[in-house]
């Protein structure tokens, strides 16, 4: 485990990027934090770091945005447990050699793979955040 500490949502962003550096193709990548804490943003970062220039808006009511393939940015708010996840074909992208950050990963558990990475997001100030990573 590591710590970054952000003092302003560019340096989330920035942080994003060069995290981004130390992923692998088929990683999952499970953000948490609470609604606000940038966990957006973070992605943003990641996508930028992965040549992604696409905007990237939090899949909330998509459950899952599709990047060409590199990246598949999840939201599992709104999800009730892993069976709706597969039930939606959300699980069969955990294997498609694209990276997977999903946010409220909490809600689909159950379905999760065995090895994954973690960020932790905290809000700590008005724009000052500790990212716990891994």
């Amino acid at each position: 485990m590591a710590i970054f500490i952000s003092e302003s949502p560019e340096q989330t962003l920035n942080f994003g990027a060069e995290y981004a550096k130390s992923l692998s193709a088929g990683d999952v990548v499970l953000l948490g934090g609470e609604m606000g804490a940038g966990k957006t943003v973070f992605a943003k970062g990641v996508a930028a770091g992965l040549g992604i220039t696409d905007e990237i808006l939090s899949p909330t009511y998509a459950y899952m945005n599709d990047y060409y393939g590199k990246l598949y940015h999840y939201d599992c708010y709104r999800l009730k447990d892993g069976g709706q996840a597969e039930a939606l074909g959300l699980t069969d992208y955990f294997g498609a050699g694209g990276i997977c950050l999903i946010e409220w990963s909490e809600n689909i558990a159950s379905v999760l793979p065995e090895r994954v990475k973690r960020v932790t997001i905290t809000k700590t100030g008005e724009e000052e955040r500790t990212i716990i990573y891994e």
